[in-house]
């Protein structure tokens, strides 16, 4: 491999938030509170069987880890990024995205330990961070134009100042809600960084999307690295996940806005659409790379158009128009569509190992990413 291709021996992907922040950072908290709860309001409310309990028992998909893998490209151990590392960074993207819907729904099982079966309101102090929280649920609360059933919010109350935490609106029969969460005024212990990210989560059960059970995830205000040591740090994200047997589809974009390859474009756009099955734990997934201020919604231009192929060859062109063709053939080595994983993540792209692909592979033709401008305009907010 040429040297002048050498660029990318020092990428970090940021799925530290999603094992350092998501996973245990709350954990303490969400206990604290509801030993509190049991101990001090148990007079307020008589409990009962956890089944009559008012809160969601599931709220959220679990994505086949063929789709959704952790991962990350350090230095040493490739030559330059590859068609490969583009398939396998979105496997790292979607975990960060599932790993806050995880969050969302380990937070209300954590309280439905309580079997609440009525409206509450109280203020605590956080033997977590030592401030001053709030919960409060309320019956029949509008939001974005539809009554919910009920309304679960905690909030930050330190101060005078009312900084939301979480804000579950949901209803049964069928199931169906809506979480907005910001890890950072649950647990003041989060990292100061992470105070204007803010995540929401839309589950149903209701099948009107054709699905058995479906999901958006959405965040905005991730904090981003330092573009010299990750370019690649994502800021916002939204993407829809649904289920229907073992069949699990995932489409959506990350938005990256230092990500840069060789020329001197930066910010792209990480289109994508995958299926996968739960049971074999295998998966297709097709990936485009356009700008991150592309206005445009149409499967071909965001997949075909702007491809991990032509994108990463025009990079390379532009800076290098008389590259060797043997050398550049061998950096576009597996960017062709799609990339085909199992349960160690990535495979090869463009042609399927067994014909247990195929299924998948004709599947995913029919999914479409949202507009990348759309997603880089995006601000997940809470209800005032």
């Amino acid at each position: 491999m040429s040297p002048c291709l050498n660029n990318f021996s020092k990428v970090e992907i940021p799925v530290a938030f999603a094992t350092k922040i998501l996973k245990s950072t709350l954990g303490i908290f969400l206990l604290l509170t509801v030993l509190f709860l049991v101990s001090c309001e148990k007079d307020e409310f008589d409990p009962i069987e956890k089944h009559d309990s008012i809160l969601p028992d599931r709220f959220m998909i679990e994505i086949p880890s063929s789709i959704s893998t952790a991962y990350s490209l350090k230095s040493g151990q490739v030559d330059t990024l590859k068609g490969n590392d583009i398939y396998e960074m979105l496997g790292a993207f979607i975990a960060v995205g599932e790993h806050g819907a995880e969050l969302a729904q380990n937070i209300m099982l954590s309280i439905a330990v309580l079997n609440l079966n009525r409206p509450l309101e109280l203020t605590f102090i956080s033997d977590a961070d030592g401030r001053t929280k709030h919960v409060k649920i309320i019956e029949n609360a509008h939001f974005e134009e539809t009554i919910w059933q009920y309304r679960m919010t905690i909030a930050d109350i330190e101060g005078g100042s009312t900084d939301f935490g979480l804000q579950v609106f949901w209803s049964w029969n069928p199931l169906k809600g809506i979480a907005i969460l910001n890890p950072w005024n649950l647990d003041r212990n989060t990292e100061a960084v992470y105070a204007e990210t803010n995540f929401r989560i839309d589950y149903s059960e209701a099948g009107n999307l054709g699905y058995e059970a479906h999901m958006f995830v959405s965040f905005s205000g991730f904090p981003m690295p330092d573009p010299t040591e990750n370019p690649f740090g994502l800021d916002k994200m939204k993407m829809f996940v649904g289920k229907n047997g073992d069949l699990v589809t995932v489409y959506g974009n990350s938005s990256h806005p230092n990500a840069q390859f060789f020329s001197n474009e930066t910010g792209f756009n990480w289109a994508f659409v995958a299926a996968g099955y739960e049971n074999q734990n295998i998966a297709v997934a097709e990936v485009g790379l356009p700008p991150i201020d592309l206005d445009a919604s149409d499967r071909v231009t965001l997949l075909e158009t702007y491809s991990i192929y032509n994108v990463l060859r025009d990079q390379v062109l532009l800076v290098w128009p008389t590259i060797n063709p043997e050398i550049l053939d061998a950096y576009l080595y597996n960017t062709q569509a799609p990339g085909f994983f199992n349960q160690d993540g990535f495979v090869q792209a463009g042609t399927e190992p067994s014909e247990e692909w195929l299924p998948l592979k004709d599947y995913i033709q029919n999914l479409t990413p949202y507009n990348p401008a759309l997603i880089m305009n995006m601000v997940v907010e809470f209800d005032n």
